[in-house]
């Protein structure tokens, strides 16, 4: 499983936080579930930047579900007084079946109405393996049982963001025989986010996590390890999504 820290720009910052891997039923369709818990003194807030794995995440928590499309940008969540969320980051097989637009889900959500869904996980909270279990047993049935082009969805989107000899959609192309027009527009049904932009995430969560718990490496190095052109582009893409340098944050630890 993916390290738990990664798209976490600040993970000291975090309430009470698990994270699970899917059960066998559900490996091809979730990439690992998260649950947060908080019970915050009145006044007291904790606030998190992320920068989101590019993927949907199936959300519930006390008010209802939410189905939250890719984000193409970092977000923030601010958490006061108590609360929980059991969510699930989708994989591509998941989510194309849950909404038939991921691309119009995009920076966005829609609530669902889902009260079995809901009551289940609220009545096994706070036993977060049982809360777990209730998500796995919907998502399967709700999903039931793979196309092949879901599968080479789930495929390229595993090729796309966990493989560092990738840096090119026609390094993914040749890598799973296919074209590259066939990869965008399916990462475009099933992902919401071309493969280009998925790379691109992948490295800047990358050398994010590098920066913050690698003092001694040189930016230079960091860039020149994660494949980019040069200091000076890592740079460039610190400063465009995140808004920062890479310098500001790593003094900001």
């Amino acid at each position: 499983m993916t390290d738990p820290t990664r798209g976490v720009l600040y993970p000291d910052r975090l309430p009470h936080f698990t994270r699970l891997p899917p059960g066998d039923e559900a490996s091809d369709l979730v990439e690992w579930y998260w649950i947060p818990q908080w019970d915050l003194p009145d006044g007291v807030e904790s606030r998190q930047t992320l920068l989101s794995y590019p993927a949907a995440n199936l959300a519930v928590e006390p008010d209802g579900v939410t189905l939250w499309g890719v984000t193409t940008r970092p977000s923030e969540r601010v958490l006061r007084g108590s609360g929980w969320a059991v969510g699930a980051l989708l994989r591509p097989a998941a989510l194309s079946v849950l909404t038939a637009a991921p691309a119009d889900l995009a920076d966005s959500h829609v609530v669902l109405d889902e009260p079995a869904l809901h009551g289940a996980v609220a009545a096994a909270m706070p036993d977060v393996q049982a809360a777990v279990d209730a998500v796995e047993s919907w998502l399967v049935a709700r999903v039931g049982a793979l196309t092949p082009e879901a599968r080479l969805a789930n495929a390229v989107a595993e090729l796309l963001m966990n493989d560092p000899g990738v840096l090119r959609l026609d390094d993914a192309a040749e890598r799973l025989r296919v074209s590259a027009r066939t990869l965008q527009r399916l990462a475009h049904r099933t992902v919401g986010l071309p493969p280009a932009a998925m790379i691109r995430r992948r490295r800047l969560q990358e050398a994010a996590q590098r920066v913050r718990d690698d003092p001694g490496a040189s930016l230079a190095d960091i860039a020149a390890d994660l494949g980019y052109a040069d200091q000076a582009h890592l740079a460039h893409d610190f400063r465009t999504v995140l808004g920062f340098t890479a310098s500001d944050y790593r003094g900001d630890r």
